[in-house]
Formats: structure tokens, sequence, C-alpha cells
């Protein structure tokens, strides 16, 4: 069977028998809570390695609630001791299957630095305590749950197995390694957001139907033995010899393989003046024939083997390519990779949400607080978010480092604005502490809401893997009108003092819309407001598919002319990344003198961590750019290859050019900016980078110039703006879909 055309209504199945039991007030995490409830047993068991908050930015509380919404009875073991077996049996054996997650972060990400060290705290954790999930926690948990239930069908979920559904490049092993479903031995994965999967396979586990046999469930992936009778396979396991693809139907169909162009980069225009010039060159004029759906049922893209990827790097990158290529759900195939004797088989990714359907999903009756368990114990990831609303999902920035896209998608998913007020009224009411400020209403990005293709047709073919590189689609959708009728909707709301926006905010996008800008500006900044350039320099922004750093200086501009026309004193706090993949030395001497320029000082720096299966991290593992088609023999005046940053010297002096101004790096500094030729930037003077001098007891940590032992954020700066500063932890957890996401650079 191919994957369903069309989705089926999140709430149109017939309620399972055990909706009689009603809702719970907490989804039981005991015998005796079961026992309270009247259940027997428990029809669904999720184990997670996040702490028990049921609130709709953690995804054991979403996946629960619609289950429990659906009729079944939910049940969640949290954070189980791995090393007893017996610690997994406490709840018993559910009668339809273990659903299993490592919580709203990648437990790798989580328990490491960039720099490989481990951090000694968890945000998920109560008490922040560290070391209460396993590395791999995914694997670990569903091979625990393997030895408790032998019988019990397996389903994987979350971040982690979704960014590891497929052969993936495993940065803390420094190899690539095989799809986790044949590490863990589930039975399903389910990757993305995942609640018409998950509503799926619960009805039809219920109905008798194992899950392993369950081959035609969009966002989901399997081990096969061989690819079934009937489908016909497209061979692109060859980097010189790829399979056929599809003729598009007009440009905006267009997977960018001619000419060696960018993937999808069909439209004209653009007003992105500043962004790096496309060494693609120039996009194609529009064709006037009307788009049509593509015709991709009973056809399977194979990639290189999992042993062809893990030998050579070019076919790992050639396959991140073609992975990436098969991202829309208006025109994805599914996909098979042999890992010895077997088949990995991804379905394509799921059916976006509607409104409805998201309201219906954060409408559900979560308690809005930790276990009460937990007592008086800190979450620290509840005091972030215990305020704050998601109103969309997805992420169509396409950021080649960001892990959003690989796991919500690109396509925006919003809430109603009467959904989310009716939020807002409940954070109000029911939430302890409430002071009368919402701490964030955002998701992803914060002014991505209700922001589309302007035509779904288009939408439907499109393969373009960004909407807003190098400028921003003609066919996007950039009217902020519902975000700013939002804003003042929600804190007109009587009990609320103050909104202010935290999610992270696509600045390229905003200054298409000084009403929003000014919206912004006015009301919903708390002094402070953080966005992301990442860089300033041409080579690693065009390998980040993000703005010219001329667009920031246009969001700047109108940021403190509205600010200043409002009477306030507010400033932007912009994130970098070092070591990023197209970086080079001269790029980050670069970035440190922009920052000196502009009064920056970063207090603690984010070097790029590569997580799996981001188009960034084929280019760090294989130095070619996924970007464009893959090919052995490069052209001398191409961009296949890509400058990568390996080494933990080379790391730090990335790092230390960010904290130009610390006094510990100046010698790993000066040494480098002589082997550049750049001494003249050595000096007591405001042009000069770095002193000549120094200071007695500093510069012995060999240019570490980052703090080790507690975990900290990826970033913080001291601005130096009317001669104050202050320093700002940039960090926070991010809310999430079930699962979780975050971007791979923090």
């Amino acid at each position: 069977m191919t994957a369903a055309a069309t989705p089926r209504p999140l709430f149109s199945w017939r309620k399972h028998w055990a909706h009689r039991f009603g809702t719970a007030p907490f989804l039981p995490t005991s015998r005796a809570e079961m026992d309270a409830l009247g259940w027997d047993a428990c029809d669904v068991l999720l184990v997670t390695g996040d702490a028990y908050v049921d609130h709709p930015s953690f995804g054991m509380a979403i996946i629960g609630r619609l289950l429990e919404a659906q009729g079944f009875r939910v049940a969640i073991l949290c954070q189980p001791d791995w090393t007893d077996p017996t610690a997994f049996t406490a709840l018993g054996a559910p009668t339809l299957f273990i659903g299993v997650t490592s919580g709203n972060m990648d437990s790798m990400v989580n328990r490491y630095t960039a720099d490989r060290r481990l951090r000694h705290n968890d945000s998920y954790t109560p008490e922040d305590e560290g070391g209460r999930r396993p590395d791999r926690a995914t694997i670990v948990y569903a091979q625990r749950c393997r030895e408790a239930f032998k019988d019990t069908p397996i389903v994987l979920g979350g971040i982690e197995a979704s960014l590891r559904r497929v052969a993936h490049y495993d940065y803390w092993s420094d190899t690539v390694r095989r799809s986790i479903l044949m590490d863990a031995k589930a039975d399903l994965l389910v990757f993305g957001n995942a609640e018409r999967a998950i509503v799926e396979i619960a009805h039809r586990a219920a109905r008798g139907e194992h899950p392993r046999d369950m081959t035609d469930l969009r966002g989901t992936a399997l081990v096969r033995p061989a690819v079934p009778d009937g489908w016909s396979v497209v061979d692109s396991s060859a980097v010189d010899t790829p399979g056929p693809v599809e003729a598009p139907t007009n440009p905006y169909a267009d997977t960018g393989e001619r000419d060696g162009r960018t993937p999808g980069l069909c439209q004209d225009g653009g007003e992105a003046a500043d962004t790096p010039a496309d060494p693609a060159g120039p996009a194609e004029p529009d064709a006037p024939a009307a788009p049509q759906p593509p015709t991709n049922r009973g056809t399977v893209v194979r990639l290189p083997a999992f042993e062809a990827v893990k030998a050579d790097p070019v076919l790992y990158a050639h396959a991140s390519r073609v992975v990436h290529l098969e991202s829309n759900p208006g025109n994805a195939r599914a996909l098979v990779q042999r890992h010895g004797d077997k088949d990995i088989w991804i379905n394509p990714p799921p059916w976006p949400l509607t409104t409805a359907e998201m309201d219906a999903v954060y409408d559900l009756p979560f308690a809005r607080a930790p276990h009460p368990m937990y007592g008086d114990a800190r979450i620290p990831a509840w005091d972030m978010i215990r305020f704050s609303i998601t109103i969309m999902r997805g992420c169509f920035g396409g950021c080649t480092f960001c892990s959003i896209t690989e796991h919500e998608g690109r396509q925006i998913q919003s809430r109603s604005q009467d959904s989310i007020l009716r939020e807002v009224e409940r954070v109000r009411d029911t939430t302890a502490g409430f002071t009368g400020v919402i701490s964030d209403l955002g998701g992803p990005t914060a002014n991505m809401y209700r922001l589309a293709c302007k035509s779904p047709d288009i939408q439907r073919v499109c393969r373009r893997l960004s909407c807003v590189y190098p400028a921003i689609c003609k066919n996007l959708n950039t009217d902020h009108s519902a975000l700013i009728a939002l804003y003042r909707e929600a804190r007109a709301i009587p009990g609320v003092k103050k909104i202010t926006i935290a999610s992270g905010l696509r600045y390229d996008l905003a200054v298409h819309s000084p009403a929003y800008v000014k919206e912004l500006v006015t009301h919903h900044v708390g002094g402070y407001l953080k966005i992301a350039p990442e860089h300033t320099e041409a080579g690693p922004l065009s390998k980040m598919m993000k703005p010219g750093i001329g667009t920031y200086d246009r969001f700047k501009q109108m940021f403190d002319r509205f600010s200043r026309e409002a009477g306030k004193e507010q400033y932007l706090i912009p994130y970098f990344i070092a070591a990023h993949p197209g970086a080079t030395d001269e790029d980050m001497m670069n970035l440190a003198l922009w920052l000196k320029r502009n009064g920056f000082r970063a207090d603690q720096v984010q070097a790029y961590l590569p997580s799996p299966m981001a188009l960034a991290t084929a280019m760090y593992h294989s130095g070619r750019n996924p970007l464009r088609p893959v090919r052995r023999v490069v052209r001398p005046d191409g961009d296949e290859v890509v400058t990568t940053v390996k080494s933990l010297r080379q790391r730090r002096l990335h790092k230390a050019f960010l904290r130009y101004h610390d006094a510990e790096n100046w010698p790993l500094l000066r040494e480098a900016l002589k082997r550049m030729g750049r001494a003249d930037l050595i000096g007591p003077g405001k042009r000069h980078l770095i002193p000549a001098h120094q200071p007695a007891g500093t510069g012995r940590s060999g240019g570490e110039g980052t703090r080790t032992g507690r975990k900290k954020g990826p970033q913080s700066f001291v601005t130096t703006h009317a001669g104050r500063g202050r320093r700002l932890s940039q960090r926070s957890p991010q809310k999430s879909t079930p699962g979780g996401s975050r971007r791979s650079g923090d």
C-alpha cells in the first residue's frame, strides 16, 4: 500500500472503548495512580527522558493527552533508571504499544557541549540535575523496554528518533551511524509532527494490527526485507548516475538540478538586495502554465546504502541532498536505504495539521503544571515556558544548521486567534505565579504566523529548501497583519500587563512589514530583542542560507527609529555562530571587527554543533555542498567544496574571535593574526582588534575563551551602547511539538 494521498481528520476516529474512564487530572506515572483511575492496565505506555510536565510545550504531554482524547488509557514512565530493567516494568505491560522518546531534546545535545564536554545539568530534570538520562536515550530505553516486554510493539518518536531515521553522521562518535531503527530494534518510527500517525497507529493497533505491518502511514519509517512488488524504484544510489527526476510541470517545481543551481531557486526577484550573491546564478523567468500536483504514489527513491555512505563522504552528501529534496509533503516520494540485508523504508512526511486541528490539540485538558510527585522541585525548562504560548509550528527559513525543518517541516501550521486568546486567559487564571506577563507568543520563529505560499498549487510542487533565500520568494505571503492583530487582542485581555516576544525573529521578513516592526518595538520588547544574523561574511552565510548583514542593518535602523518614537531605550542582541562550515579564519576575523565596531562583546559564544540529518552537517562531514548537485570531480570555479573547521584548536580560535575582548584569548589571537598577515590589528588603538600587552595572570587558558563545568547558554552579550553593560543569557528551552526541536548550533 502507498501512503494516504489525503489526510484523515485528526478527531474523526471513533473513540476507543476506554474513553468511559474519563479524563485524568494528570496522566498516571505509577500503579497507584492507575488504580485510582480504575485501570487494570494502560493501553499506551509513553517512556520519556524528561520530567513529566503536563503542558503543550512538552511532547509526551501532547501525545498523551491526544491519545486520551481518542479514548485510550495512557501512562507515562518518565526518566526511568536505565540501569535497572525492573524500572521499566513498574506500570505493567500496555495493551497496545510502548512509545519511546528521549524527550524534548536530543539526548546527546542535552548531555554534551559543542566541544563534546559533558554537561553537568539538565533543564528538563527536577532541580536541574544532570545524568538522569543516558547517552542515545531512545536506543537505550527501547532496548530496556524490549527486555521488559518481549512481545509488546515499540514505536519510536521525538526529535532524537526523527533526526536519525536514516543513516546519519554522528558528531559525538565522528562516524556515520545506521538508522536508529536498526539499533533500537523497534517496530516503527514516527518522525516530524506525530499527531496524525500516532492516532492512526493506536486505533489500528486496537483493531489487532501490529505496528510493524502499518507500512502505509505518512511520517513513519520501518524495516522491510525489500521493496514490495508493484513499486517503481528511482535509483539515486550513486553520485554520477542519479535516478531520473520527474520532469517538473513548470519552473516552480524545479529541483535545482539544472545548471548547478541551489535546489528550487525558481522564482525571480525578491527584495533582499543585500543577500550574498548567489553563486548559482540568476533565477529563471516565470512560466505561464498552471502547476499540476505530482503523481508520486507508488514511487520510491533508493538512497545509497548505509555501508556506502559510511565509507564515502561524497555519497553521504549526495544522499543528504536527495533526502532534503523529498521533504515537501505535497510531492515527496518514499525513500528506501539498504542496511545490510534489510531496507529502511521512509514514508513521505506527514500532512500538516489544519488550524482547526491545531486548535483542538492545544485545547486539550492539560493541567499546565509539573506532575505533583515533584513537589516544590524546580524544573528549569518549565520555568522558562510556563507563561509562554505556542502560536505556530514549522519554519520555511531552511537554515542549513537547524533541525527544525527536518523535524517540524517547512509549512507553517498556525492556531486561530481565538484559540490563542483562550490560552492566554487560561494562563492568567490557572498558572501559579502569574504576574500579568506573557513571556512569549511564538514558536520556532516569532513572525511566521499564518505566512504561507500564495498558491496551494505552487506549494504542492515546489522543491525549494527555503522560501527566503537567496531572496524572499515572490509567491510567499509576507503580510504580518494577522500577527499584529493577535498582539493587540492579546495585550488587551484584562489582567495581562505585558507580552514579550522571546522566539527567534526573522528580521528579513520583518523589514517588509514596518507596521509589524513598530508594533513589536513599541509594545513587546523588554529592553532587549534577540535576533540571529549568525555571521557577517558572504561565504558562511551562503552555506547557512541566511541573508546578508545589510538586512540586519536595515532592521536595526527601523528598530532604533521606532524605539526612539516610543521613548524607549532598547537594544538588539544578535546571535553569531563560530566554526560553521564555510567559515574561514579570515571570515571570523572580519566578524570580530564588526562586533568591535558595533560595540558588542560576547560573554558566551555559540559554537556550531553538527546535528544529525542537517545539510550543514553533510557539509561538515563531507566537505561538499549538498545545496548543489554533488559530483565526484568538482569544477575549479565551482562552489562544491566547503571549508570545514574540525580541529579543537581551530574551533577555539573561531570562538576566540567572537570573544576578542577577553584577555585569555589574546595570545591565541595574536598568533593567528600574525600568521594571517594581519599584525596591523594588534595594538592599543580603536582600529586595532586586540592589544599587544598581556595583563598579568591572563592568557594561560590556551585560548579556550569559554567556561567549563556548569552548562551555559550558547551566547550572551555585554553591550557598550551608552556606557551601559549587562550580561544577557540567550538560551532557553525550545517550545516543542511532540518530541521537541532546537537549533542545531545551540
